[in-house]
């Protein structure tokens, strides 16, 4: 069993976990994930790494509550257990090697690139940051970002904080005046795909983080299959992150709407709006 040790809201239906696993711990690197199972029956799912913390032995994942098993785990407090954390697994995403990198996070994508931002500071190559969500109260780790960031561009569609605009606006804007050596862009699909576009054109190295359907997080099952390049390949083993600019993002929209019919109703039996029977 592994123990939430805090638990935050930061948003509506949107929870930040620290949870004691520390061999996981010890091992996490920025942009590799973890799979939890809630209680021994349940499914496993996949989140990023949002931060660890090897001293105290804590991995910090952010869920949003948007289906049957995210709904389970929003029930759990602090000091409550889920069954199995396993990680971490996938690659790292080395950035480091990179002089100038713009990091862009949209709605709980900003978690993700959180141990971007923090490592390159740390390292004394602070990165740009935009940070994108439809309304400010969605804008998440404003003040982390504040503190590693060299510079934090805010967006949010309907103006209610930063400039008003689409993370897309950002991002075309900073690379006509500045030079970056690579792009991570992760959030919803739409969104990578229309950073890719832009960043496309000047030939600016830019990865994605491809956070599909996982069920053993070993390559065995398949479910996670995306087409890099032409190739196949497998967002658990060979990813999660991979180069926006080779992604078949048409394909990976299909897939990720295979099982939204049948999650939504098992959501809606652990909610009680569907009676079993």
């Amino acid at each position: 069993m592994y123990k939430i040790v805090r638990k935050k809201q930061l948003a509506e239906n949107v929870n930040e976990y620290v949870v004691e696993a520390p061999l996981a711990a010890l091992k996490a690197q920025p942009g590799q994930f973890v799979i939890l199972r809630v209680d021994s029956e349940g499914e496993r799912v996949p989140f990023t790494i949002a931060d660890y913390d090897p001293d105290k032995g804590t991995v910090t994942i952010l869920v949003q509550t948007v289906g049957a098993t995210t709904e389970l785990l929003s029930r759990l407090n602090e000091g409550d257990s889920v069954a199995d954390f396993v990680g971490p697994l996938g690659n790292p995403t080395d950035l480091t090697k990179y002089d100038k990198v713009l990091l862009v996070g949209g709605g709980i994508g900003g978690a993700v690139i959180h141990p971007q931002a923090k490592l390159l500071k740390k390292i004394g190559k602070p990165a740009d940051v935009v940070l994108g969500a439809r309304t400010k109260s969605l804008l998440l780790y404003m003040d982390e970002m504040q503190a590693f960031a060299a510079e934090l561009y805010p967006m949010t569609d309907d103006g209610s904080y930063g400039e008003k605009g689409f993370v897309t606006d950002a991002v075309a804007k900073l690379i006509k005046s500045c030079r970056y050596d690579a792009v991570l862009a992760v959030g919803p699909l739409p969104m990578m795909q229309a950073v890719a576009e832009v960043t496309r054109p000047s030939g600016i190295k830019t990865i994605v983080s491809m956070n599909s359907v996982m069920v053993d997080g070993t390559g065995m099952c398949g479910c996670c299959r995306v087409t890099v390049g032409g190739e196949r390949k497998y967002a658990c083993v060979d990813g999660p992150e991979f180069d926006g600019h080779l992604i078949d993002f048409k394909e990976a929209r299909m897939r990720q709407g295979f099982y939204r019919e049948q999650e939504k109703e098992h959501y809606c039996r652990i909610r009680g709006e569907i009676k079993n029977g």
